[in-house]
């Protein structure tokens, strides 16, 4: 007997039936090629690869070139089977059914040789009654077929116009026709990810056995009334009723830190199974409010719902519950033609910031909640309150949106469909629409979801042709129409009016309605949000960046460290121009891009060892990317109140992206397997609640104060300059105190660049920098933030920092004292790979002596570290 079984006997007391015994199939399977030439362990959840792996029957997927390598596993069918005894004795039971979490992707299920069910979802949960079938002994066999030749094999009988794209570009080295299988599309490859179309059982899969009605669902929303001003849990239960006769009963609805104990009477029938309870919380209990990272707590409170039926049946759940509202706002700007597009929670209209999130690992089995809890600490650590789970993907586990709700990290939700155009058969929008059912009914009870948004792109990749289909337009746009608006959005506000919806992002938002679900111009700065990408133009140049509503994607590459791709290389991989590099890059052109972009600001690496050329050309791209989405995302925070030409009030800034499916070059902020890359540091640092921004408009320096701050702050704004040859400032200036408004962007200082020279005698564009920080009259104070007055390569004067660093312990951390002779740019720490994260990393090295903590992820000692450290900065590479 299961432990949460015997733990609901004790909670019914003596005499009490319970819902049913439930048997996991997790565990050890056996995993066989199609045709039965190979046959090996497994595990569930599980997939192919990681069992062919787990048995050394090949390399780590990995490593080198092996996504070529193993293609072959992705083309094959594969079964899984398993032998079991049931432990408990099934004549006992009226009802026995087989339940899978998920199933990746089309299998044919058989037990005990008999034919039970198909799947072909990998994104919605499967239930088979198997009360006939089922046995004290059982053998059970999922019959896989390859997703590659299945989606094929779809496309082709579409016969009547083709749906694009057919394949992805031959960059991505990748599988076709992704859009035609429910099946994670970046699993047939991606311009930052690998093509590993597996097959598996990736989630639970469990026997339940019951009596008179069993509980399929539960799912709860808070639900607020602005008339009444109170609280209501919506709570909506669905049950299989196996009873000849009508099952009576009631339901009881504690949560207790909240004084609400309410008890409902209940009729369960075949027909009438679904039982939907208000539960009311008095307006005389204070309730406490979920509020994003850096508003506010999150408080939640235990709910505890308890069924006691007809029969002695009682079936008890708990879970947590959470009390926020969200908002949509989209309504006129005065001086700007659109509409804003910004998110109020509570009330109080909050700045996105954050990321994008892809999955974290090709073979979800990987995906530990030790690796959720770091990747997800790290984007609170990095001051950031968004992440946006990307259409492409998949819809994360629980655990991701428990961690969420405990973190404070808003969720913009994506359904899984990215960057093309699907068929709108009816197998396949029945397909969709119990997927999009079972996803909803699965997360709507997370605060931390704050819209849904139906696709990734497909709307401007329609408007604008992007696939240069020849073929008649207008049936493309009544199929997206059909699927995301008379579908998907049918479903959404059915299942959840508690919060917004959009067909797809970006989006024009209401102007896109209005237009009938396809904008003339998705992109447009004067609704929605947008995606912005430019590699030619100069990122330092923030007049080339959009005054957009909200930017939900934008981004540049950078190669991870070398120690992150040490584990899946050899030697001969070892320099830039290789095979491997040239084989890791998805993006086409992205490794020239990356040196191009950085060759407008940074001399390029000049060292004749091509191992240390190659460290010196990792550390570049990672120092251009960190600059140029420093200096996009600064000039989307200050652009928060002010309308320019009708452009402004952005409110939301969503770097592409934040994690690392693999080790290779992307836009991701966090390598694979959590490591930090400098532009993540960076981003703790623009994303502070309180930041000095500093920008050149004609000649003249500005500095805006921006706060995401709950109150008025009297702030002083400190100006220094330095030389590159001196650590002294060469002059300072302090502004008298001006306030900067709660949640807002402030003018604090604006001077003539040639006049700010004049006033530091000595200075010139190429021999000086710029530094600055904001002072409060309380404890809060500002990063220091930095402007070049010209481009790092053009300075004169800029000598080697010759920077020495000694360590010690300090409790369970680690403080790294760093000693510098000149100012230093770019000051990069790395302790290959030791896991852990740096207090600071990558800033300007302006002072003497600076200390740093490193925070270990895993037990280390100073001597370790000691071995591991190397120290760069930028005129180290040349």
């Amino acid at each position: 007997m299961h432990l949460h079984l015997l733990a609901l006997l004790a909670l019914c007391g003596a005499g009490c039936a319970v819902a049913g015994p439930s048997y996991s199939l997790q565990g050890s399977w056996w995993v066989s090629q199609g045709n039965g030439s190979l046959e090996l362990p497994g595990t569930v959840p599980g997939c192919v690869y990681r069992a062919l792996y787990q048995h050394g029957l090949i390399q780590d997927p990995y490593y080198r070139f092996n996504d070529l390598n193993y293609r072959w596993i992705s083309l094959e069918n594969w079964t899984y089977s398993k032998k079991f005894k049931i432990p408990f004795n099934v004549s006992n039971w009226q009802k026995v059914k087989l339940i899978f979490e998920g199933v990746d992707t089309v299998a044919e299920i058989l037990l005990n040789n008999v034919t039970i069910g198909k799947t072909d979802n990998m994104f919605t949960g499967y239930s088979f009654d198997i009360t006939k079938v089922v046995r004290d002994t059982n053998s059970l066999e999922l019959r896989f077929q390859s997703a590659v030749q299945y989606a094929k094999l779809q496309s082709k009988a579409h016969t009547s116009y083709p749906v694009p794209p057919a394949c992805p570009p031959k960059e991505q080295k990748g599988e076709c026709h992704v859009n035609f299988i429910r099946k994670e599309q970046c699993s047939f490859s991606w311009d930052w990810g690998p093509s590993f179309p597996s097959q598996g059982i990736w989630k639970d899969v469990r026997i339940e056995a019951y009596n008179i009605s069993h509980l399929n669902y539960l799912t709860f929303l808070p639900v607020y009334d602005n008339t009444s001003q109170e609280w209501t849990v919506e709570i909506e239960a669905s049950f299989d009723v196996v009873s000849s006769k009508p099952v009576g009963g009631q339901v009881t609805v504690a949560i207790p830190q909240l004084q609400t104990l309410q008890t409902y009477n209940i009729k369960l029938q075949q027909r009438q199974k679904t039982v939907k309870l208000l539960v009311k919380i008095s307006k005389e209990i204070a309730v406490e409010l979920w509020w994003p990272h850096g508003h506010g707590n999150q408080t939640g409170y235990n709910m505890t719902i308890l069924f006691v039926l007809d029969g002695s049946l009682n079936i008890e759940k708990s879970a947590k519950v959470y009390f926020r509202t969200v908002q949509l706002i989209e309504e006129p700007i005065q001086g700007s033609p659109g509409l804003s597009f910004y998110f109020k929670i509570n009330g109080l209209p909050i700045f996105l910031k954050g990321s994008n999130w892809i999955p974290a690992d090709s073979f979800q089995d990987k995906v530990t909640p030790e690796l959720l809890q770091l990747l997800l600490q790290s984007v609170v650590d990095a001051n950031m309150n968004t992440l946006r789970v990307w259409g492409g993907g998949v819809y994360e586990r629980d655990e991701f949106y428990e961690l969420c709700n405990e973190l404070g990290i808003m969720v913009w939700q994506d359904f899984m469909f990215a960057c093309a155009l699907y068929p709108v058969e009816q197998n396949f929008l029945k397909s969709v629409r119990a997927e999009v059912t079972y996803q909803i009914r699965r997360l709507k009870s997370h605060p931390c979801i704050i819209i849904w948004s139906g696709n990734n792109e497909n709307e401007v990749a329609l408007r604008m042709n992007w696939f240069q289909t020849s073929f008649d337009l207008e049936t493309y746009f009544k199929d997206y129409v059909n699927l995301y608006v008379r579908n998907i959005r049918e479903i959404v506000l059915q299942e959840d009016k508690s919060r917004p919806f959009i067909a797809s992002s970006p989006t024009n938002g209401a102007k896109t309605v209005a237009e009938g679900w396809i904008s003339e111009d998705p992109d447009s700065s004067l609704y929605g949000d947008i995606h912005f990408y430019d590699y030619l133009s100069d990122c330092w140049d923030w007049k080339v960046f959009p005054k957009a509503r909200l930017v939900s994607e934008y981004g540049y590459q950078s190669w991870p460290s070398f120690s992150t791709l040490e584990k899946v290389s050899t030697k001969e991989d070892w320099s830039y121009g290789s095979h491997f590099f040239f084989h890791r890059q998805h993006h086409v052109n992205g490794n020239d891009e990356m040196l191009q972009q950085a060759n407008l600001h940074f001399i390029l690496p000049q060292r004749k060892d091509s191992l240390l050329r190659l460290k010196d050309t990792i550390y570049l791209t990672q120092v251009m990317q960190s600059q140029c989405v420093k200096t996009e995302t600064e000039f989307y925070l200050r652009s928060r109140s002010e309308i320019v030409d009708g452009q402004g009030h952005t409110m939301g800034a969503l770097y592409w992206q934040l994690n690392d499916i693999w080790q290779a070059p992307s836009w991701a902020s966090l390598e694979y397997g959590g490591k930090w890359k400098m532009l993540h540091y960076f981003a703790r640092r623009f994303f502070a609640p309180l930041l000095p921004v500093g920008f050149e408009d004609k000649g003249v320096f500005y500095v805006y104060g921006v706060s995401d701050l709950h109150r008025d702050y009297n702030t002083k704004l400190t100006v220094r300059l330095y030389t590159w040859r001196s650590l002294k400032p060469l002059c300072s200036l302090m502004t008298s105190s001006a306030v900067i408004k709660a949640g807002e962007a402030t003018i604090l200082y604006k001077e003539p660049v040639p006049e700010l020279l004049k006033r530091c005698q000595g200075c010139t564009r190429e021999t000086c920098v710029v530094s600055f920080h904001l002072s409060t009259d309380s404890d809060l104070f500002s990063p220091t933030n930095y402007h070049f007055l010209s481009s790092p390569k053009d300075a004169k004067g800029l000598v080697k920092a010759n920077i020495t660093v000694s360590i010690s312990k300090k409790g369970g951390l680690f403080v790294f004292n760093l000693k510098t002779s000149a100012v230093a740019l770019f000051v990069w720490l790395d302790v290959g790979s030791i896991p852990g994260r740096f207090s600071d990393n990558g800033f300007l090295m302006t002072q003497k002596m600076h200390s740093v903590l490193f925070y270990p992820w895993k037990l280390t000692s100073k001597s370790k570290l000691q071995e591991a450290l190397s120290v760069t900065s930028l005129t180290d590479i040349y």
